[in-house]
């Protein structure tokens, strides 16, 4: 199936110059001259090479064919992220290195879509926002207004966002999975 290079997402794979790629980054950069672009970080599945490729919005990419397939994350061990079928109870477990970019989001008993591709798991799908718990940030200050700017939060999952003034310790925050980025208060 083709689609557009802005919708892929992290953890989406893409058929790619004959191979199987996963993406690792995203980032939409609008330069001063010229349209708009994608820049995307992929990973080969195959063999682990790392591709930077710049797609223009008209540009279309192959999304690979896979059977997806909803699991739910239970813990990590160190060396792999161990997930259960929602639907069989069979767990799988899959290497941390392949979820860097995607480990700062992964809360046990968060439901996910794990892409097989010919029976072997090959990438996740994070839902598009997840809530989070905020640690540490400073204190709000009174007088200060939503509309001052921000200050830096640490997550529970050890994440680093800028927030809003008035968002204290121990509040829940909506956080998108594909920047992030701070969405709201949950």
């Amino acid at each position: 199936m083709k689609i557009s290079a802005f919708d892929a997402r992290l953890g989406n794979l893409l058929e790619y110059h004959g191979k199987l790629w996963r993406v690792l980054k995203k980032s939409h950069v609008k330069p001063g001259k010229g349209g708009a672009f994608v820049q995307l970080e992929l990973k080969c599945i195959s063999d682990g090479a790392k591709l930077n490729e710049r797609f223009r919005s008209e540009d279309k990419i192959e999304k690979a064919r896979v059977e997806p397939r909803r699991m739910q994350y239970l813990y990590a061990d160190g060396v792999a992220h161990v997930f259960m079928d929602v639907e069989t109870y069979e767990q799988i477990g899959l290497a941390a290195a392949d979820f860097e970019a995607q480990a700062p989001f992964l809360l046990p008993n968060t439901e996910v879509r794990i892409n097989f591709h010919n029976d072997i798991p090959i990438g996740v799908e994070l839902p598009t926002t997840v809530v989070l718990q905020v640690r540490e940030t400073d204190g709000a200050v009174k007088g200060q207004t939503a509309s001052g700017g921000g200050k830096p939060a640490t997550l529970e999952t050890g994440h680093k966002v800028t927030v809003p003034v008035f968002i204290n310790v121990g509040e829940k925050i909506r956080v998108n999975t594909d920047t992030g980025a701070y969405v709201e208060r949950a």
